[in-house]
Formats: structure tokens, sequence, C-alpha cells
């Protein structure tokens, strides 16, 4: 594991980190994190009827956008050509929440790790932004990297 910070220079400076001497490799990154909520605000989304409509497919949209504009997002994360973004969100009884995962892809010289980060913390705030005229108590918790490979540093992985 590096001991320093990668993102401030010699002089204690932010930069922009310099991967142009990188190798491309493949780069993917999964991350996660949940809502939890009423019941009766889970019910709502699950059954369909709630007036803004389809709660699950728009935050998973969401998703996938933030994911494309986390350069925009992050001072110093460098705008990536992602091959592939996907959001599964999976509803759970006990307790009422959503669990969110991204899973983030690209070709390129650096890793994914925030644009998969980005995609969970919006699709939550999506989902929090449809329901809180019903539930304004809703807690997202738990955000976090399960997994990355690719690149120099190779794989890391929270799960066992």
């Amino acid at each position: 594991m590096p001991d320093e910070l990668t993102h401030f220079n010699a002089q204690g400076q932010a930069h922009m980190v310099d991967v142009g001497d990188k190798a491309s490799t493949k780069r993917v990154a999964i991350a996660c994190g949940s809502i939890r909520m009423q019941a009766t605000t889970l019910e709502k989304i699950l059954q369909g009827n709630h007036k803004k409509g389809d709660v699950l497919g728009i935050a998973r949209i969401a998703g996938i956008m933030a994911s494309k504009r986390t350069a925009d997002l992050i001072p110093l994360c460098h705008p990536l050509a992602l091959t592939h973004v996907d959001v599964a969100l999976t509803p759970q009884t006990d307790p009422p929440s959503i669990d969110c995962t991204v899973t983030a892809e690209t070709h390129g010289q650096t890793g994914v790790e925030m644009e998969a980060l980005t995609a969970v913390q919006i699709t939550l705030l999506t989902i929090y932004d449809m329901c809180k005229a019903v539930d304004k108590g809703m807690i997202m918790e738990n955000i976090h990297l399960l997994h990355k490979s690719g690149g120099k540093s190779g794989n890391w992985s929270s799960i066992k």
C-alpha cells in the first residue's frame, strides 16, 4: 500500500496525477451501499404506484449518468471512457431497504473506483429525492468499494 497521498506534488500542492506513462489495462471496480426506509415507502416503490414514476428505473439511469460525469464532480479525477456500467438494485424487507451495487469498467490508464462509488451515491440520492415527500428519515449507509482489478496495483477486494 502506498505511504503517500498521490494527489499532492513535492511542494504539497494539489495536482492531477500523471497517468500518461501507465499501461492501458482492463479496469473494473465494484462498489455498493444501501438506503434504509419505512416499510410503506419500500412498498410504494415496489408496487410502482409512486406518483413520481418508476423510482428504481430512474435511479438506475441517474447512477449510470453520474458515473459518466465523475470527472466533472471530483476535481482531480481523470475523465474516463467507460466501457460498461451496471447498476443493480435489490430490495430488502428486513430492514426495509434497497441495496445498490455498481460495476464500472474501462480499458485505460487509471482505475474506475471513483466512477463506481459516485454512481452508488447518486443512485441512492435519487431514490431519496423521489421518496422524500413520504419518508424524510431514509438513511444512506455502508457505501464502500467492494473490489477493484487492473493496473499496476492489481486486484483488491473486501469480499471474503
